[in-house]
């Protein structure tokens, strides 16, 4: 299993949306695609897979990916059910060494793409590719027409080469973005990480607060909101942080609460975090923050001071798991 430093600096990734436009330079690639979400080891095996092809050929590692994903264009009106934002995945998939991200747009007139269409318009006009990869439940084209087989096919007779990334699997069960989604739902951010060979982690941008932490509590927070992802388990979380633009940057130990803070009325979902040992001002910087331990539910309180003692004990708590795995 990899585990990420969110941290880590890397060779910086060119993020292309227009298919239409590209240069010499960013087109040949052996592209790895899909949607990404979460990018769990199931996926890190078919970006694998064309880093491997990428290597041989001595042509760029890219991967093609769409924005928005496909399900929230179908359905804009669903729950949330993103891991990732656009930002947190291009971050990830640049610590994976990718050199290009082909973030398409998808919109009407990609829905409506016949699959046929889509290779030849896309993949060979577009993006020029050597390599296509993906995994054995790949469809695409309108009414998900398409299928790895008649990629494959198409493949033969546009002179592009397609591979089939082989299905990981964990206790006899294919690594998935749902199985991710059901170990956050229920609070067990160590199984989600087992998905992903990663930490689950919240990114964003540091937004302002009504200021209680600091004001009421001693407990200064950096907020982060969750608008548009897949919401885990409410309640006290044990954190790993990285602070990831301004003068602070760096990584930091803290605990966090997820949720909608119901000892101060009614607020839409927020993640708080603490971070210990810190004093800097990071209002606007964009945050990394991972879940390592879920440490207990959300708890409404009608005494200032219990949650006082409360957030004491919660901080210590976290303190000595972030001990353990040092």
């Amino acid at each position: 299993m990899t585990w990420f430093d969110a941290g880590k600096r890397v060779t910086k990734m060119r993020i292309l949306s227009d298919y239409r436009s590209l240069d010499a330079r960013e087109k040949g690639a052996a592209v790895a695609i899909g949607n990404f979400d979460g990018i769990h080891l199931g996926h890190q095996s078919i970006i694998e897979l064309a880093r491997h092809h990428s290597s041989a050929r001595q042509i760029p590692l890219a991967v093609m990916t769409f924005e928005p994903h496909p399900r929230e264009f179908f359905s804009p009106s669903s729950p949330p059910f993103r891991l990732m934002n656009r930002a947190a995945r291009a971050h990830r998939l640049e610590q994976l060494g990718v050199e290009i991200l082909y973030e398409l747009s998808f919109d009407k007139s990609l829905s409506r793409m016949s699959s046929e269409r889509f290779v030849e318009e896309i993949l060979c006009q577009g993006l020029g590719l050597k390599v296509a990869i993906a995994g054995n439940n790949f469809h695409f084209g309108k009414g998900r027409t398409g299928s790895i087989t008649t990629l494959s096919e198409q493949g033969e007779r546009q002179g592009f080469e397609v591979f089939v990334a082989p299905m990981l699997e964990i206790n006899g069960q294919a690594y998935s973005s749902t199985a991710v989604r059901k170990s956050l739902s229920e609070g067990r951010p160590r199984d989600a990480a087992t998905l992903l060979g990663h930490w689950h982690r919240i990114e964003g941008k540091v937004v302002h607060g009504d200021k209680r932490g600091r004001a009421m509590l001693g407990y200064p927070t950096a907020n982060l909101h969750l608008k548009g992802l897949h919401p885990p388990r409410m309640g006290i979380y044990t954190v790993k942080i990285d602070i990831l633009s301004g003068s602070h940057q760096g990584q930091y130990q803290g605990v966090a609460s997820l949720g909608v803070k119901p000892s101060f009325g009614q607020n839409p979902l927020n993640l708080e975090t603490f971070i210990f040992d810190f004093d800097g001002d990071i209002y606007g910087e964009t945050l990394s923050v991972a879940l390592i331990e879920f440490q207990r539910p959300e708890i409404q309180f009608s005494d200032i001071h219990l949650l006082k003692k409360q957030m004491d004990i919660d901080s210590q708590k976290a303190k000595d798991i972030l001990a353990q795995l040092d």
